[in-house]
């Protein structure tokens, strides 16, 4: 079963990695093959027979190639070879429509000054997020993915950063107690 992905052409180059070692890694570790067509930017990944074989079929190839075209490092992005890591991207004209300066002020809002706000949901929500166009993607395990999505829900729907500071804190100080009496 092939898959399809799309790739813009300024991510082809942080895709394939200095003399093509992130691709190869990439079909290293999750036994498929590569095929990128760098003038149009898109990404066949076929299994390769052996991952047939033991079930394989090239999720984690796709969801690696996609968080890479989102604009996570490879680095960030190989975590997703974890079976216990999930990716989701969500499109921010869903909720502030086409206008290009809609757009650009929620950008700068999921951002920071700085990268603060960025950095924020980072720390307290246990997942990574990266803001490339028009999306925001997130990596991250079960409960790290529902509590940085809701915060990125929020800021585009409008909230107050403060609120969101605060909805953030409150899930951390949650998610400690429930490993703490998991122990």
């Amino acid at each position: 079963m092939m898959l399809f992905v799309k790739v813009p052409r300024e991510r082809i180059g942080v895709l394939i990695g200095p003399e093509g070692k992130t691709k190869e890694l990439i079909e290293q570790s999750t036994g498929v093959t590569l095929q990128i067509d760098s003038g149009e930017g898109d990404v066949t990944i076929i299994p390769k027979e052996e991952a047939m074989a033991e079930g394989m079929v090239g999720l984690a190839a796709r969801d690696i190639v996609k968080a890479i075209a989102r604009g996570f490092s490879p680095d960030r992005a190989l975590v997703l070879r974890s079976e216990d890591i999930y990716f989701t991207v969500m499109d921010i004209r869903d909720y502030v429509g086409k206008s290009q300066k809609h757009i650009k002020r929620v950008r700068a809002r999921l951002i920071g000054t700085k990268g603060k706000t960025r950095r924020i949901i980072e720390e307290l929500s246990g997942a990574e997020m990266s803001v490339y166009g028009n999306t925001v993607a997130l990596i991250g395990d079960l409960d790290s993915m529902d509590v940085s999505k809701r915060a990125v829900e929020m800021i585009l729907d409008g909230s107050e950063h403060r609120a969101v500071y605060k909805y953030l804190e409150g899930q951390r100080r949650e998610l400690k107690f429930r490993e703490m009496s998991m122990e």
